[in-house]
């Protein structure tokens, strides 16, 4: 079953006088369990797609239909539900609240959706348990390293329990045993939870751990198979 599905997704940005094509018509299915890198040179339209695949924009025309349902059609409330239920996102910079420790970033998107106070606590210490951080729950961001960063991040992306992660270049702000080690507890996620991941990335370290390769180039998609 496809996750997430765009069907001749086009999306041209407007700059002043400068209008931008980034992306072209593209049709790309996301399935259950998928670890799948979107790639190309910057301007390639990889960002887009993700930010399309996410419900933090829409299309020009064409659909994006996310777990059967066309999104397109959603008001923005509807797309907010929906990404909160459906989808995790995992970001360059991190984006952990700063005065919060690992527990609470890990704990919000669960504040959000309602969860009681025991099944919070035992899903977030299973995740922090998951990513080797489960002795760092009562830091905060700066007292953490970027990886440790990044690995808090992954842990509050997954708490939902979505069926789809996106990470925009999860790998650009770590250094090489950091990037390595974060894609290596990313896999071992997708593997046990069966949540699918889709990265946007330059990162050759992320193209060696994807199974399916989607590149792109001037808002269309040239390269749709398997890594090798």
């Amino acid at each position: 079953m496809d996750v997430i599905h765009l069907e001749n997704a086009v999306k041209t940005y407007h700059i002043g006088e400068v209008e931008t094509r980034a992306l072209n018509g593209v049709t790309l299915s996301i399935g259950e369990g998928e670890f799948t890198a979107l790639v190309g040179p910057s301007g390639s339209g990889k960002t887009t797609a993700l930010q399309l695949m996410g419900c933090l924009d829409l299309p020009d025309s064409g659909s994006v239909l996310i777990n059967g349902k066309d999104v397109t059609r959603f008001n923005k409330s509807q797309r907010a539900d929906l990404r909160r239920g459906v989808i995790g996102f995992i970001f360059q910079f991190f984006a952990l609240v700063p005065v919060l420790s690992a527990y609470e970033n890990v704990e919000l998107p669960l504040l959000l959706n309602g969860l009681n106070a025991k099944e919070r606590r035992t899903r977030i210490m299973e995740l922090l348990d998951a990513v080797g951080l489960a002795d760092r729950a009562k830091h905060r961001p700066d007292q953490l390293s970027g990886g440790q960063q990044q690995r808090v991040a992954i842990a509050r992306a997954l708490a939902p329990r979505p069926l789809i992660v996106l990470a925009d270049e999860p790998t650009a702000n770590l250094d090489t045993a950091n990037g390595e080690q974060a894609m290596e507890i990313m896999q071992r996620l997708n593997q046990e939870t069966g949540t699918a991941f889709v990265f946007a990335t330059h990162d050759p370290r992320v193209m060696a751990f994807a199974r399916r390769i989607v590149e792109l180039r001037d808002g269309q998609i040239i390269n749709n198979g398997l890594a090798q």
